[in-house]
């Protein structure tokens, strides 16, 4: 995989600016926190000569650390682009954060990229969320390489560590170098090639000296150079290159690379490269694998468009003089420069000083509205991380910025107004964590809001909720992690707030009948009020709501001021009788009362309906209804055990389970009470090792044990 020299297809100085889709390639790094993406990512950039030197994670120096969150917590929370030149194509490195929390970066990242680099450090391995997601990118196909980092690390076992993938990540995992240690028998100072047999020796910095093997590096390699050359060949479209080796034929080096690349290319074949982001051994070797095996945009399946409408599109190509059709990947705000959209295209040419039209139907039910609107692009930029340089264009396949969008939020489509377009969305898990927040004081309200509408923006796994029957502003977020960046965003912008627990949307209904008496009468000077009615309660069964009836004979209640009952009553039932929660399936029948020719009024036969609900619920049982999800949890078949006795301890009740195959989860399916579900995701993370996911509906309302009810009560009496 020799570099490239040529600059044919570039243009422009400073940012890095291309005229062909050939010469791009859209690359995400994928690992867990701590395994050296972001690290690896500056030794890239200072490599290539696109920054003077690479920044820490430690002090929050790097290019993709530039969230303030991301500096004050000391790890990556955000997907961050990185582009540099090897030769003459244009890598645009996607960064991605490592705790599951961050998950919706991830996707973003996967969307925007068209091959995928797996951060494993030779210190920790491979933990399950790696694995999790190496089965994600192989669902959709997706080319993939791996670099076994942190080689210099004392605790570094580089044979383990490709042990574990090869383990985990399946046969077609092979090393194509060797790391070759240095005179004192610990440190690694080079490479070896297995397919080239050329040696890559650092010991005097990068860029490094390239020689030819000598005789006594082969032996050692033998037999992992066979099983890399069989692998190669499985792969090949030239069905006799395995009957000449198998016949003891020498394949050429010349023969091998072209079919290693295709099969890279293809998703069927992952190489292994070790590499240190401090010493620099293995990045020339790891960019050229970028640049020779990963696809470039025109080899990759683009999403499903479609008429804003819904109506059918013919099929995108990936074509810079198509039609335009680009999507927001992630938005940011800046204080300075305002909205700030990273932005994918797929088809077409963006440029400045155009017109395009914004089409906001992809995140429907996560917190963003659809909407539509045309606006301007003034600008359109090279993102580095944080700092964007103005560029004059961006063709499909490539990865830019552009500033003060109105309207475009992440997942919105980005095309041509006379044409507007739309994109799929790409799958996002659901927010089940909840937080409750408020603001501090009256003043702060307004800037709470506006900063709340900003971050759903920009966060597709971030989801408000304002709960008419709790009165509570609900951020439902994907983990502890992501709830603390959140609120770390939000304070940073200036906002005073606080959380409060969470609340649960209970309701009440009674339990028997029960009947009673509601008397309004007043008389102190000037027009009086006079109401008395008597109504009978009657439960109803679950889900049947609210029925008033009316029987009363005689005229004891004139007609007029039936109705007038029956708004009391429903006012009551809204407002709660015992706990402060809405009243919910019951009969009122209205059978007898009172009235004064005078003092008679609507007001005073609604003041007397809600005294009779309340003087019934004095005599009936009135019993606290709680919410009922029915909930999914997928586990790895080890994990189901315990998840199931933890459900059992959240009052839980098991529908079944489904056994996974060979290395899939199983699934867990269960009825819990919500109010068990509040802080579920943090603890099926600390119970299944971080590798358990799970989705939750509403079932319905079932009544709450007497303790746990009279615990309510209490809380409600104190808080009144």
């Amino acid at each position: 995989m020799a570099q490239k020299t040529s600059e044919k297809g570039l243009a422009g100085a400073g940012a890095p600016v291309v005229t062909e889709p050939g010469r791009v390639r859209n690359v995400v790094l994928v690992g867990h926190s701590g395994s050296g993406k972001t690290t690896l990512v500056e030794a890239l950039l200072a490599a290539t000569g696109t920054i003077p030197r690479a920044g820490g994670v430690a002090d929050g120096t790097t290019v993709t650390d530039h969230d303030p969150a991301a500096v004050r917590q000391q790890r990556s929370v955000a997907l961050a682009c990185a582009p540099l030149l090897h030769g003459d194509v244009k890598i645009n490195l996607l960064d991605t954060p490592g705790f599951a929390d961050f998950v919706g970066e991830l996707r973003a990242g996967l969307r925007a990229a068209d091959a995928a680099l797996f951060v494993v450090s030779a210190v920790d391995g491979v933990d399950d969320s790696t694995v999790a997601l190496w089965e994600e990118c192989a669902a959709v196909g997706m080319p993939r390489a791996v670099a076994i980092t942190r080689l210099d690390h004392p605790r570094a076992d580089y044979e383990q560590a490709l042990q574990d993938c090869q383990e985990a990540f399946g046969d077609n995992v092979l090393p194509v170098f060797q790391p070759m240690l240095g005179d004192d028998g610990q440190s690694v100072a080079g490479l070896l090639g297995l397919v080239t047999l050329r040696v890559l020796d650092y010991s005097e910095g990068y860029p490094p000296v390239a020689r030819e093997a000598e005789p006594q590096h082969l032996n050692p390699i033998a037999d992992d150079r066979n099983t890399l050359i069989e692998g190669i060949i499985a792969e090949s479209e030239d069905e006799t290159l395995m009957d000449r080796y198998v016949g003891g034929e020498l394949i050429s080096t010349e023969a091998l690379i072209p079919d290693l690349e295709k099969a890279v290319a293809r998703g069927n074949f992952y190489p292994v490269i070790p590499v240190c982001a401090y010493t620099a051994v293995g990045l020339d070797a790891l960019l050229d694998l970028l640049v020779s095996g990963f696809p470039s945009p025109l080899e990759h399946d683009l999403p499903v468009v479609t008429g804003v409408d819904g109506s059918p599109r013919s099929p995108l190509t990936c074509d810079p003089s198509g039609p335009l059709v680009a999507e927001v990947v992630r938005t940011t705000i800046d204080r300075h420069v305002g909205r700030v959209s990273l932005v994918r295209v797929f088809s077409g040419t963006l440029r400045p000083d155009l017109t395009l039209h914004v089409s906001g139907h992809g995140m429907a039910g996560r917190g963003h509205p659809d909407h539509d609107a045309d606006e301007r692009v003034a600008h359109v930029y090279c993102p580095l991380g944080a700092q964007l340089r103005e560029v004059p264009q961006a063709i499909a396949g490539d990865i830019c910025a552009i500033t003060k969008s109105g309207s475009a939020e992440t997942g919105d489509t980005l095309s041509g107004r006379d044409d507007p377009l739309l994109m799929a969305p790409w799958t996002m898990p659901e927010p089940l964590l909840p937080i409750a927040v408020v603001a501090r004081s009256r003043s702060d309200e307004d800037a709470l809001a506006k900063n709340l509408a900003r971050l759903v923006a920009g966060d597709p796994t971030l989801r408000l909720e304002r709960n008419p029957e709790t009165h509570q502003q609900v951020l439902w977020t994907m983990g502890e992690s992501h709830a603390d960046v959140v609120l770390d965003r939000l304070r940073s912008g200036g906002v005073e707030l606080d959380t409060e627990p969470v609340k649960v949307a209970l309701r009440e209904t009674f339990g028997s009948t029960a009947k009673g008496h509601g008397r309004h009468v007043k008389q102190s000077g000037g027009h009086g009020q006079y109401a008395v009615c008597d109504i009978e309660i009657e439960p109803l069964p679950r889900g049947e709501g609210f029925v008033f009836v009316d029987k009363v004979v005689g005229g004891a209640v004139p007609h007029n001021y039936i109705p007038s009952v029956e708004k009391g009553v429903r006012a009551q039932l809204e407002k709660g009788i015992v706990a402060g929660y809405p009243v919910v399936d019951l009969k009122v029948t209205l059978y007898d009362g009172k009235a004064h020719s005078v003092d008679s009024s609507d007001a005073a036969f609604q003041t007397a309906g809600a005294l009779a609900l309340r003087a019934a619920a004095e005599q009936g049982s009135v019993t606290l209804l709680e919410p009922v999800d029915e909930i999914e949890v997928r586990v790895p078949e080890m994990f189901v055990g315990a998840v199931m006795s933890d459900l059992s301890g959240r009052r839980g009740r098991p529908m079944g389970s489904e056994s996974g195959g060979t290395g899939e989860a199983s699934t867990v399916r269960a009825e819990v009470p919500a109010i068990e579900l509040v802080r579920y995701v943090v603890e099926l993370r600390a119970l299944t090792s971080g590798t358990g996911t799970f989705t939750r509906r509403y079932v319905r309302h079932e009544p709450m044990p007497p303790h746990l009810a009279e615990a309510a009560r209490k809380e409600h009496a104190a808080a009144r």
